[in-house]
């Protein structure tokens, strides 16, 4: 199974991608716990690309592109930004960063998923769920 959804990088659009979960949780019939996960990582990563990688600007484009391929559900999210360096995202969860809003998204990610990898300087980011 193969779903694609592009979408203009209006924070409004971010329900046509909580559509095609639901639609995807459906036909896969994912326990509640599952569809929770996918879903919340899901957002974050078109989140991020809306607002941090095409900077809310609705003439760029950001692309959800959901295989599954019994066992692994494979979620790549593409925005038309510049990137950023993932790596150096502050941990969210450390004291001196509790109260900074930035950072959860990509924790949120990388402790939801299975595993979780950023490439083309994390314009694109794969979210990986074994089912």
């Amino acid at each position: 199974m193969e779903k694609r959804l592009t979408i203009s990088s209006k924070l409004e659009n971010i329900c046509l991608v909580e559509k095609l979960i639901d639609e995807v949780s459906d036909v896969l019939q994912l326990s509640s716990e599952l569809y929770g996960k996918v879903l919340i990582a899901t957002v974050e990563a078109v989140n991020n690309g809306i607002v941090h990688g095409n900077k809310l600007r609705p003439d760029k484009k950001v692309e959800v592109i959901l295989t599954f391929q019994s066992p692994v559900l494979r979620i790549l999210i593409n925005d038309q930004g510049s990137g950023f360096d993932y790596s150096s995202v502050p941990d969210p969860t450390t004291p001196e960063n509790i109260e900074n809003i930035h950072g959860r998204g990509v924790f949120l990610m990388q402790h939801l998923s299975d595993s979780v990898s950023f490439d083309n300087n994390g314009s694109t980011v794969e979210l990986i769920f074994n089912l």
